[in-house]
């Protein structure tokens, strides 16, 4: 080679490495997690039960991130049955490869491992991770993400002295084997034996604050069956949070928290020296639940005495009014600096409406639940990788349809087709008696409207087009609807689902596939080099490790 070509090669690997170490020192923080998935005994209801532990805890341990972490979650799987863990909100930017349910995961088999790599992508706030096959969720397993904005990025409120995370819900007695031999016998669940508060029951837990001083709480619903309200006897909760939108800061006494979903409020430690309750109770039940942890003021020389304040308990319309109430803090910065108010949902037009009806068809004399008339069924392999190897007869694109079709249910592994950055309007529409709890995985909405009655085209003149809050789980009252606007800007496989396990497990939900026919990086990640493969895809090559 000539004194010319290897300047040139010089000038490439030059070129070579400084694009390297540039990529190297630009890329966001690492943070890795190994957790160790066991069965183990739990006493949660003084009843001895089996429980689904991490680490040897219940519930799992907390996740802490910045806003653009990588998260590498190694997960190793010492059940004696299939396991896979899903991130509630957190939207995998790019990258259902990571969603963790069956419809794009391999189940990990038992005593093998399986690592997770996410990341949380233009996101700040309040989110869970639950286990999402088999009704495991009703051992445990669950745990709390926190993610805390960039340095640099100010935040509508001062830090508090604290920052506890609470996931509470509904909790059964019943193994989750027997629960799920329930389901799988066509029957409904029981109703439940009572509320947990961090794993525990009733005054199982206990959060100290200092007087005078300022603490967030994260709460969560990670139950299974029923809506809650929270309280904090003699204090009341400003609101600054809901899975991950900052919130007009409004003052409640108490809030509803439905299926699914997470909240941020703040609280001050401004009452006499002493202890209090706090307190969730079921909504919307005929029998009502409650369970109690203790508010101890750190200087406390009195301990809780007395009932625990009451709460609401079956008024609608207060829940809804107060659901109204919820809007998004427009002046504040997100993720990213510029404020939240700065993308006008309001005036971007729609491109599709999707309405969505929930049921409960019986079956071949089985309780099955449905949208739109189907109940969805998994198929033999996932189907992210049906669809990425191009494996026919796992499902078809249009086995549901966008608008609810009236009569009886039927079974269908039903998968709806959604172009890539269309806008849509989603409508929810529950005709049941219940209350309905609604995720979407992937994507974050703008709940622009609810009311009751019937929806109708004349429905959209009552629409919040200013300032509604966005996030990922939505209640639907009973006899009534939900609107939400939805930007389809993220490529990939998404789970629609009921966050009532139940019905989640008996086919209310169904898949999304968000497409764009560009093969490119810049709109998917590519199917990651660690892949499971399962099903018809065994065998099949992911890319070279």
């Amino acid at each position: 080679m000539g004194e010319k070509g290897w300047v040139r090669c010089l000038m490439v690997v030059v070129v070579v490495v400084f694009v390297m170490v540039k990529n190297i020192n630009g890329e966001d923080p690492y943070r890795f997690f190994t957790w160790n998935v066991t069965y183990g005994d739990i006493y949660p209801l003084g009843v001895k039960q089996q429980g689904i532990l991490i680490n040897g805890q219940f519930p799992g341990p907390q996740i802490e991130s910045v806003t653009n972490d990588n998260v590498i979650v190694s997960v190793f799987n010492n059940l004696d049955e299939p396991f896979l863990l899903s991130w509630n909100g957190i939207q995998q930017r790019r990258n259902s490869w990571q969603d963790g349910v069956y419809g794009t995961n391999c189940p990990i088999p038992p005593g093998q491992n399986f690592t997770y790599i996410l990341q949380v992508k233009d996101q700040i706030g309040s989110f869970f991770y639950f286990p999402s096959l088999a009704f495991h969720k009703a051992a445990g397993g669950f745990g709390s993400i926190k993610i805390s904005s960039r340095p640099l990025i100010p935040i509508p409120f001062p830090p508090p002295a604290g920052d506890y995370a609470i996931l509470t819900g509904d909790w059964f007695k019943n193994n989750h084997t027997d629960l799920k031999a329930i389901l799988d016998g066509g029957h409904d669940l029981p109703f439940p034996d009572g509320l947990l508060i961090n794993g525990r029951g009733s005054n199982g837990f206990t959060f100290t604050v200092d007087q005078g001083k300022t603490y967030r709480f994260r709460i969560s619903n990670v139950g299974l069956t029923t809506s809650i309200n929270f309280r904090i006897q003699g204090h009341k909760m400003l609101l600054v949070e809901a899975e991950g939108t900052h919130t007009l800061q409004n003052t409640y006494s108490s809030l509803d928290i439905h299926l699914g979903q997470s909240y941020s409020v703040l609280v001050t430690a401004d009452q006499l020296p002493q202890d209090y309750y706090i307190v969730v109770s079921t909504r919307f039940t005929y029998q009502v639940l409650s369970a109690t942890s203790i508010f101890h003021y750190s200087n406390s020389a009195t301990s809780v005495s007395g009932p625990p304040p009451g709460g609401p308990t079956t008024e609608i319309d207060w829940s809804l009014n107060q659901a109204r109430s919820i809007r998004q803090n427009l002046t504040a910065s997100g993720p990213r600096p510029n404020p939240q108010g700065s993308y006008h949902y309001g005036m971007v037009n729609t491109t599709r409406t999707i309405r969505l009806a929930n049921s409960a068809p019986v079956i071949n004399n089985k309780q099955r639940y449905a949208v739109n008339g189907v109940s969805f069924i998994p198929g033999d392999t996932p189907l992210k990788l049906a669809d990425y190897f191009k494996i026919s007869g796992v499902f078809s694109i249009g086995t549901i349809s966008d608008n609810p079709t009236g009569g009886g249910g039927y079974l269908q592994t039903s998968v709806m087709a959604a172009d890539f950055r269309g806008f849509a309007e989603v409508v929810f529409e529950n005709s049941e008696d219940t209350v309905q709890s609604w995720h979407i995985d992937g994507h974050f909405f703008f709940v622009v409207g609810m009311d009751g009655g019937q929806w109708s085209p004349a429905s959209r003149s009552s629409y919040n087009l200013r300032d509604t809050i966005s996030r990922c789980t939505v209640q639907v009252y009973p006899k009534s609807w939900t609107a939400l606007y939805m930007p389809m800007d993220n490529v990939g496989m998404w789970n629609i689902r009921s966050e009532n396990w139940a019905r989640q497990y008996l086919g209310q939900q169904f898949y999304l596939r968000v497409y764009s026919p560009i093969n490119s990086w810049r709109d998917e990640y590519p199917i990651p080099k660690n892949a499971l493969v399962c099903g018809r895809a065994t065998g099949r090559k992911t890319r070279p490790l």
